[in-house]
């Protein structure tokens, strides 16, 4: 099988922001960059199979500064909160953290995204590549609440892999072993402040610790970096294969305005019944009751091992019409097969179902198959 590769650099400039470990990741073998929420974010240091061995085996430290926060504070901050978002917030309690969505007024994807609920009247929103803070802003302006809404200096540094509870216990001393998964905690490290939160986008288990100083980037580096040696702990980007064998989905690539909650199966995060008159709940309750058109469905591809996910979307066809598409694929070495993502009609959608993907070296057959093929890690081993 011939896959046609070319390498590309991107050039580093003052017009793109860099994050505050931007010197250690370039001291520490960063290759490779992309442009992430405005800001330069690794995507390269071992390269994806050896940084995937280190992931699932040992531990890990990425650079996710790029995952820029939005602050909202003030008398009404809950309430605005609880008008951004299709799930509902009642048990949002003080250290809670809330996979949500943001939705439009037709009830498309704005983004998805981590909440965290820092005081009563302090929240940081956590979301994927988009101008976020900018259409929040948008319904902030148009809102009778009082809320500010702006982007903090925080910026996260994610441990993660099987080691990362016993890397954790050293650097805390212990004080965040009984962190449960999705709650946040105020803390610090050698007068370092920052947020330490049991999130993260590596199907491992993981932890966040949220800069909150960007001035002590690279010394929070070399930190972590140091007392790591001990557990074989290597810097590493988002990992595709991981991510996809977890079913971990990535906005703009397998989410995007044209899907729903109920396209990407997750309704759950949809509460239409709730009081609260949030963006998009008439739309997305005519949704659910019509049910979605189109499902994004996780799918076997036949064929040689993909080494790479595809750069631009594979197109899929059903009797020779284009039906949809592969937003991601990669093969696992633990499943044993190629796997991914496909955006397709929804009565192509049913477990079982062939497909054809018009690769760029010609069709492969794919298989519409349930996922996530490995759960992501929720608790301490």
């Amino acid at each position: 099988m011939t896959q046609i590769s070319h390498p590309a650099s991107i050039s580093i400039g003052a017009r793109i922001r860099k994050s505050p470990y931007y010197n250690s990741t370039r001291k520490h073998g960063a290759k490779a960059f992309t442009i992430y929420n405005h800001m330069y974010m690794p995507t390269a240091y071992a390269g994806n199979d050896a940084e995937y061995h280190s992931l699932t085996n040992d531990v890990t430290m990425w650079d996710v500064a790029a995952e820029r926060q939005i602050e909202i504070k003030g008398p009404d901050a809950y309430e605005f909160v609880r008008r951004l978002t299709p799930r509902n917030l009642e048990k949002c309690e003080l250290g809670r953290c809330m996979y949500i969505l943001l939705t439009d007024h037709k009830g498309g994807v704005v983004n998805d995204a981590v909440l965290l609920r820092l005081a009563d009247d302090q929240f940081w929103i956590s979301p994927g590549d988009s101008d976020v803070l900018l259409w929040i802003q948008g319904v902030a302006v148009n809102s009778p609440l009082d809320v500010e809404v702006f982007e903090p200096d925080a910026s996260p540094l994610q441990i993660g892999g099987p080691k990362a509870p016993m890397l954790i216990d050293k650097l805390f001393k212990g004080a965040h072993n009984n962190l449960r998964f999705y709650r946040a905690q105020e803390t610090s490290l050698n007068g370092i402040p920052m947020i330490i939160a049991r999130t993260g986008w590596s199907g491992e288990i993981s932890y966040e610790l949220y800069l909150r100083d960007h001035k002590r980037g690279n010394e929070l580096w070399e930190l972590v970096r140091d007392a790591g040696q001990e557990f074989n702990i290597a810097p590493a980007a988002p990992n595709t294969t991981r991510s996809i064998e977890g079913g971990l989905l990535s906005y703009a690539s397998d989410i995007t305005r044209d899907d729903s909650p109920y396209t990407i199966d997750l309704g759950r995060l949809v509460d239409v019944d709730q009081e609260m008159n949030f963006v998009g709940k008439a739309a997305l309750k005519k949704i659910k009751e019509a049910g979605a058109a189109r499902k994004l469905v996780g799918i076997f591809i036949d064929g040689e091992a993909i080494k790479a996910p595809p750069e631009q979307r594979w197109c899929i066809t059903n009797d020779g019409k284009k039906t949809g598409y592969v937003s991601r694929c990669i093969y696992s070495p633990r499943v044993k097969s190629n796997i991914g993502f496909a955006n397709v009609p929804a009565e192509l959608s049913a477990i079982g179902t062939s497909l054809t993907v018009k690769a760029p070296w010609g069709d492969l057959t794919a298989t519409v198959c349930d996922f996530p093929w490995i759960p992501a890690e929720r608790i301490k081993r």
